[in-house]
């Protein structure tokens, strides 16, 4: 069963939490800060570490910071609450993986708990495979199948992987950063399909994307994917074949205010996770480079 580590000092919060987690089947230790979190960790390392950012005696970031560097393997969900907003970019930069508004705990975790965990599944063998290869170049040619997209991050990670320019942490927010530019050219770009109010994978929203996806022109629209992986970067562009977008109007990622907004949220991730992201003038194509750590 999959073991899940909450760092939350609220307890009627950190009860909510774990009704939720163990509901979806996975297995719940708690913790009230950061300090007490990394006690548990060092007795028995979870799959998934999900924390609040204002805690005594170790707050989120510095949990986070402290995780990367013991256990650069081991992904962590931040829950964001307002007022958190600047240290919750910080935690990011310094290493989170992924985060999750408090108000939208019950829409959001668990898919991106799910997401993160199936991103995270890059074995230790994947990674000492083919440790001679110099460089590769590939492109993939994508119909419109949600099914496709964690098939192929799995694949792009372990080729970049053997590449080694990052950690295990490094490559599982090159895996979420991909996951979410496949997922926009999808639903956003190929089927034209805007940000949802609530859940994006509420039942409603499900049958509008079933729907879309048996008309014209939608679906006889590809994904283009090319790589492009040495030893010093990574560079992948994704493409759909949809009217593109007004890039000026993308709300900007940066801003912490805009970490509550279901909008732009995963464009945010890919500026923080990455080294460059880039859109053409079309807003159609994304260009996303990782270079090698130092």
């Amino acid at each position: 069963m999959t073991r899940i580590l909450v760092a939350e000092d609220s307890l009627s919060q950190a009860q909510l939490i774990r009704s939720l987690l163990e509901k979806a089947d996975f297995d719940v230790s708690p913790a009230c800060d950061g300090r007490a979190a990394l006690e548990v960790i060092k007795q028995t390392v979870p799959d998934l570490v999900l924390t609040d950012l204002q805690m005594p005696e170790m707050n989120g970031l510095e949990l986070v910071r402290e995780i990367r560097s013991k256990y650069s393997f081991l992904p962590v969900i931040l829950m964001t609450a307002h007022g958190s907003e600047d240290i919750a970019v910080e935690a990011l930069q310094a290493g989170a993986a992924s985060y999750v508004p408090k108000s939208s705990l019950g829409q959001q975790l668990l898919n991106t708990i799910r997401t993160v965990l199936d991103v995270a599944r890059l074995g230790p063998h994947d990674v000492e495979l083919l440790e001679c290869l110099a460089y590769a170049d590939s492109g993939f040619l994508l119909r419109n199948s949600p099914a496709l997209i964690p098939a192929l991050v799995r694949h792009l990670l372990e080729h970049t992987a053997l590449m080694k320019l990052c950690d295990k942490t490094g490559l599982i927010r090159l895996g979420l950063a991909l996951e979410e530019a496949l997922v926009n050219a999808l639903y956003h770009g190929n089927l034209e399909i805007g940000t949802p109010a609530g859940d994006r994978d509420s039942v409603e929203w499900f049958e509008r994307a079933q729907a879309r996806n048996q008309e014209a022109p939608y679906c006889d629209r590809r994904i283009h994917v090319t790589v492009n992986l040495s030893h010093t970067e990574a560079v992948y562009v994704i493409r759909d074949e949809g009217a593109g977008f007004d890039v000026s109007q993308i709300p900007d990622p940066t801003d912490p205010a805009n970490l509550e907004s279901t909008r732009g949220r995963g464009l945010l991730l890919m500026r923080t996770f990455m080294d460059e992201v880039r859109y053409n003038s079309k807003g159609n194509e994304l260009t996303i480079v990782m270079r090698r750590e130092p």
